[in-house]
């Protein structure tokens, strides 16, 4: 494996970078989807993905890309996305219209529900193996501007646990009917016989539930991005939270992206969007929804912080 090069990008180089990444984009573009996989420390055994990498993109090249995370929903894996989410296709329209920015694409697999739970370490091998690897094999950039995540369902769940949880790497985030289910699930919800919530009895989980879900996350977050006491600003900038739903889903999504929109809005008014759906919990509602999410994620990825310490 090629040894990362020492580049890095100040806030002042940004715009020229993506001026010249747009200006690269051709009609037809010559994008490509990629399965690999890596040896996982955490996990002790290969952790799958796979990639899109967009047209001109090269190992050997000087431009640096933006990258999203894509995580898949509960009992789903890496190849979702691209199968049934028709990420290569939304995304190559995208580019070439200019609505976002060339950027690769990460879509991991995990058995869990991207939490450290009874059956994988989801969460720690995605911030401890899987980051790491992919910013040292792929020319992407390792600044909280240049990376966003998004999820649906359960990977709506865990994208929006792990911006809640780091905002100091995520410029953005999307969660597609979100499965983060306030105070518990619904019985019908995977989440009660999912193995990350099975105790050695078999039975679900309602405090690992309690300590996992997003309102476990939010008064620590709260108190990252708020300024502090004769501070004008905070150290961290809130993270911008997408959010979509169908309208009849059968495990009320939208009841509860209402509740996430209300208490994510006491934190950060004008940085939360929903958008509601014709619609179940399907894929039909998800596709439809990915082109709203990215146009929103973008309008964040990419643009140099004014405002995080140390830029």
């Amino acid at each position: 494996m090629r040894k990362r090069p020492p580049w890095r990008l100040g806030a002042v180089s940004l715009f020229g970078l993506f001026a010249g990444l747009l200006a690269t984009c051709s009609t037809a573009l010559a994008s490509s989807v990629e399965r690999h996989h890596f040896d996982s420390t955490t996990l002790g055994n290969p952790y799958p993905y796979t990639v899109y990498l967009p047209d001109g993109y090269a190992d050997d090249s000087d431009t640096v890309y933006p990258v999203v995370y894509l995580l898949h929903g509960s009992f789903g894996n890496e190849r979702d996305w691209v199968a049934k989410g028709n990420l290569k296709q939304t995304a190559d329209r995208m580019i070439r219209a200019g609505h976002i920015l060339p950027s690769v694409f990460i879509m991991p697999g995990s058995r869990s529900w991207w939490v450290d739970g009874h059956n994988e370490a989801a969460r720690s091998a995605f911030f401890n193996d899987l980051m790491p690897h992919v910013e040292e094999r792929y020319r992407v950039g390792d600044e909280r501007a240049m990376r966003g995540v998004a999820g649906l369902s359960a990977g709506g769940f865990g994208a929006l646990n792990f911006a809640l949880e780091r905002p100091d790497l995520f410029a953005a985030v999307a969660a597609l009917s979100p499965a983060s289910y306030a105070p518990f699930p619904p019985a019908n919800s995977s989440a009660n016989r999912h193995p990350a919530f099975l105790n050695e009895q078999g039975e679900f989980d309602r405090q690992l539930w309690e300590q996992l879900n997003y309102t476990a996350h939010l008064e620590d977050y709260r108190i990252q991005v708020t300024p502090r006491p004769a501070a004008k600003e905070s150290d961290v900038l809130p993270v911008p939270l997408y959010i979509s739903a169908g309208r009849s889903d059968v495990f009320d999504a939208e009841l509860h992206a209402r509740q996430l929109r209300q208490s994510m809005e006491k934190i950060q008014p004008n940085d939360v969007h929903l958008d509601l759906y014709p619609g179940g919990h399907t894929w039909q509602v998800w596709r439809a929804s990915l082109p709203a999410a990215l146009t929103f994620m973008f309008q964040h990825i990419g643009q140099p912080a004014q405002s995080e310490s140390g830029e």
